[in-house]
């Protein structure tokens, strides 16, 4: 998230309104909600090469669109560039010609020779707009438009709109199969509220009652992942396909340990030695399954946090650990693997 055109005054990293006594953490929603499709005549349709998506590697709702686009096979149709890491007083940057950072297409922006924020793409399209300049943007070059910086609903575009585009090993990848849809949208539901939005409304929250209440219902979910997982025939979240929950889900768990823990303080327990079965299924998307892997950069995750937070880590010092950032797939923490092995026995 970023900051508006009518909210100069307020810096970007006052995610909780000074006037708010709640002292709660309140998202905003996202403004741009078109949606592409392969319909005959619609405003956005399915075409290889129109669109330009607009990232941080460091942003866990942009990284679902990463996801969704390389399982998906939509690399050749959809180009991506990702910001900088690090997030100032103008939001989201691009990186300079002679910056040399982690990860594919970290790039000055492509289409807009001399843009140097992502805000600026914001105002060409409108002058007066008022939102937030979020990752992901998903941008019309043909149109000059923005089409959606909703991540829920790109990665749904993503899963069906380009069908007719690709070869059939991955047209038929269905990240939201029918027999499981009700189950998934009703997962998604409690993993967003608590888990993807908790970890952000324990990190920002002002108060401590509005701390308390956040953490506390974050490991409440945490818990209840965790049941469903241990329970599961797995090794993804719903058995043996890979469907949009592991994606929602992938996003904040891959960053719990390197992140969430101590600088949003989400620390009651750590994923690696407090969640063996969330532990394993993380660790078995990261390790196994490329799409999730190589859109993993843990470097621009941890110096994002720490250094654009100041209201949080005023002094931006990034904290080494963890060591490793995740574990190779057949290690475990030691406490842990002996409780493992205790439960087996």
């Amino acid at each position: 998230m970023s900051q508006s055109k009518t909210d100069k005054d307020q810096k970007i990293t006052s995610w909780v309104d000074p006037q708010d006594k709640s002292g709660e953490f309140k998202r905003q929603n996202s403004q741009f909600r078109n949606f592409i499709s392969k319909k005959p005549g619609s405003e956005f349709p399915a075409e290889k090469d129109r669109y330009h998506l607009y990232v941080s590697y460091a942003c866990p709702w942009a990284h679902r669109t990463l996801i969704a686009r390389n399982l998906k096979g939509l690399e050749d149709i959809i180009p991506f560039t990702s910001v900088h890491w690090h997030m100032q007083e103008k939001g989201w940057r691009f990186a300079t010609s002679d910056e040399q950072l982690p990860g594919k297409n970290v790039t000055p922006d492509p289409l807009h020779k001399g843009f140097t924020h992502l805000r600026e793409i914001y105002f060409k399209v409108n002058p007066d707009y008022s939102g937030r300049f979020l990752v992901p943007t998903l941008y019309d070059k043909k149109a000059e438009k923005i089409v959606s910086n909703e991540s829920s609903e790109i990665i749904r575009m993503f899963y069906t709109e380009f069908d007719d585009l690709l070869p059939e090993e991955y047209k038929k990848v269905d990240l939201l199969p029918d027999k499981l849809k009700s189950d998934i949208e009703g997962s998604n539901n409690w993993t967003y509220n608590d888990i993807n939005n908790g970890v952000y409304k324990s990190g920002f929250a002002t108060t401590q009652e509005a701390y308390e209440k956040a953490v506390t219902t974050l490991f409440k979910s945490l818990d209840r992942a965790e049941d469903h997982l241990a329970s599961s025939p797995g090794p993804f979240y719903y058995g043996s396909q890979i469907t949009e929950a592991d994606i929602r889900l992938y996003t904040t768990i891959i960053r719990f340990d390197a992140v969430y823990v101590q600088h949003f303080k989400c620390n009651i327990r750590d994923i690696r030695s407090g969640y063996p079965a969330l532990h394993k299924w993380v660790r078995n998307l990261y390790w196994t399954i490329p799409a999730f892997r190589e859109t993993t950069s843990f470097e621009h995750i941890k110096k994002h946090y720490t250094k654009s937070h100041k209201q949080i880590n005023p002094l931006s010092i990034t904290p080494l650990g963890p060591i490793p950032d995740i574990l190779p797939l057949d290690q475990d923490v030691p406490a842990a693997a002996a409780a493992i092995r205790t439960t087996n026995q």
